[in-house]
């Protein structure tokens, strides 16, 4: 039968049961799946039967109903160990077998989840690009051009691209979401503590977290309640409960609209703009903040002494190793040796990060924070040239959150141009997990909600357009903000007498007029007929013909109310109407 390329585990589970497929047969695929990918550089150990097999055989032994996990293919970050398979942490000169399963991976492997190999990633889980590896620069699933995110990247790689189910990655500083972002998956990043980093190769070890990756929200979930729970051996565990989906008091999103940057920045801002307005429709308060301390708390951990956490970690294996850690990931990984960072410098970046602490725990209670994953990508290429500022750019929106103690989940917002996914991050306090996992769960419902119904474009010119006064009309009819556009040059353009003044756009037949700025909104049908009963004359709803030669509904005005109005065709969009009143 045909394996779809999304797997999740309700699919896979059902035809399980029906005896309409076999796990091995689904390895076979998934063997198959990846060396078609080979040239994406998604694996350090790729699927093999020889070491899957032991793990099939095992499920004779396991009961599917009492076994949650049974026979769910799963990848593993190749910083994490696996009984018998080399780890590696992106270097091979660092390679070595571990004799027992990392904790998080034995309880998966309990659960019946079959383990089909090491993911590819940024060396030593130092990046946010998944171009840091010496095996290989991992291709973005949607555009190989672009890249796949770190450095969790062959982790998301491998669910896209049909490879697993779910996967294993890490995060420190944003592992876990950016490739999610970046791959159109959710990326789940429980709590600091709450799942076992025993058997995990340490970045950060204070900060480190294992985290998941996804096509279904409920996937992630699933694994969060086998991996979840204390370890006695391991001095980073913590005992925090499972989280208990709700509904937050508030919504809690930047005051300042974020930057955006790379060759994507104009759509990636669209598509925060379009998602703010998603946000504002489901019915919880919402919150604008000053959110620069965020970025301050942020800079403590690459612009200040807790990066000498990552030196200590791995510094010695460097110096003992010389010419075998990837340049850019020595540069990182030196920065932590540098001789300004002494212990009073180090006490200095906690005091401060205990106040950010406090401020985050006043701010976020009972609250969920919004941010955009990312604001931005780019090429493999452009990273290349351009190795450490793009990845601080990266992580311009992750990095505070495990240094402020606070859970994370990344999940897709529609795309910001064609295969180009655009996501967003849903950050609680430590112990409010419940809180993003009830946000997230209303947000992707109505998401859903939105893509199943019907709509239409709009196109509008002044005031319904964001930031005027009628753009809560648009609101109010479920619309949601596209695309900036410009019209076909045959428009005129009027100010008419009314108050408050208001444009019209006029199609002219004598090629007389001129291109007009616009903007496009999306619109469900069954909202459509309401709003239009709300236009008053000489307005009224039309074809609009844009610049590339389509045509859209949108406001056009009757040609008599020319008579006696101001033509302002020459300035060409309201907004410059209004800056030169």
């Amino acid at each position: 039968m045909h394996i779809p390329y999304e797997l999740t585990a309700q699919w896979l589970r059902e035809q399980y049961t029906r005896k309409k497929l076999t796990p091995k047969a689904v390895v076979l695929e998934i063997i198959e799946r990846a060396k078609a990918d080979a040239g994406m550089n998604i694996w350090i150990t790729p699927p093999s039967l020889d070491f899957i097999q032991p793990y099939l055989e095992r499920l004779n032994s396991l009961d599917i109903e009492s076994s949650p996990l049974w026979g769910i293919p799963f990848a593993i970050k190749d910083n994490i160990d696996l009984t018998g398979v080399e780890t590696t942490a992106g270097c091979p000169d660092y390679a070595y077998i571990p004799n027992q399963d990392a904790s998080v991976v034995a309880r998966l492997i309990a659960a019946g989840a079959i383990p089909v190999g090491k993911a590819n990633l940024d060396q030593f889980a130092t990046g946010l690009v998944g171009t840091r590896s010496p095996y290989g620069e991992t291709h973005n699933a949607l555009r190989p051009e672009l890249i796949s995110g770190g450095s969790s990247s062959g982790s998301a790689v491998a669910v896209a691209r049909g490879q697993a189910v779910f996967a294993l990655g890490t995060d420190t500083a944003g592992s876990g979401r950016i490739p999610a972002l970046l791959n159109n998956l959710v990326g789940y990043k429980p709590s600091v503590g709450a799942w076992p980093t025993k058997g995990v190769v340490p970045a950060c070890a204070s900060l480190d977290c294992v985290t998941v990756f996804t096509h279904q929200f409920e996937d992630a979930l699933l694994v969060d309640q086998i991996a979840r729970g204390g370890e006695e051996q391991d001095p980073w565990s913590r005992e925090i409960p499972a989280p208990v989906a709700s509904v937050p008091e508030r919504i809690v999103l930047p005051k300042d609209t974020p930057s955006f940057y790379g060759p994507f920045a104009d759509q990636y801002r669209q598509a925060w703009e379009r998602t703010v307005t998603q946000l504002e429709n489901l019915s919880v308060p919402i919150d604008y903040v000053d959110t620069q301390f965020l970025s301050d708390a942020a800079t403590l951990l690459y612009g200040g002494p807790m990066v000498a956490e990552r030196w200590a970690a791995l510094g010695s294996f460097v110096e003992e190793h010389p010419g075998v850690t990837f340049p850019v990931t020595e540069e990182v990984l030196r920065s932590g040796a540098a001789s300004h960072y002494d212990a009073a410098a180090l006490f200095q970046a906690q005091h401060q990060l205990q106040a950010f602490k406090l401020q985050a725990r006043q701010l976020f209670r009972n609250a969920v924070l919004i941010l955009p994953t990312a604001g931005g990508t780019w090429t493999r290429e452009q990273v290349r040239e351009n190795p450490i500022e793009t990845n601080s750019d990266m992580g311009r929106y992750t990095n505070h959150c495990n240094l402020l103690d606070m859970c994370a989940v990344a999940v897709p917002s529609g795309e910001a141009e064609a295969n180009l996914p655009f996501g967003i991050t849903m950050f609680g306090l430590a112990d409010e997990e419940g809180l993003i996992c009830g946000t997230a769960d209303l947000f992707l419902k109505a998401s859903s909600q939105i893509q199943l119904e019907e709509t239409t474009f709009v196109a509008v010119c002044g005031l319904h357009m964001r930031g005027f006064p009628l753009e809560k009309q648009m609101k109010g009819c479920r619309a949601t903000f596209v695309r900036e556009a410009v019209s076909a040059p045959v428009y005129q353009f009027v100010k008419l007498p009314s108050e408050p003044a208001k444009p019209g756009m006029i199609k002219k037949s004598d090629g007389g007029g001129g291109a007009i700025e616009l903007e496009i909104w999306e619109m469900p049908l069954s909202e459509f007929g309401k709003f239009a009963t709300m236009i008053p004359a000489p307005l009224g709803i039309g074809k609009v013909e844009l610049a590339d030669g389509s045509e859209v509904p949108g406001f056009i005005c009757e040609a008599y109310a020319a008579d006696g109005a101001e033509d302002i065709t020459e300035l060409g969009g309201w907004r410059k109407v209004l800056q030169v009143n």
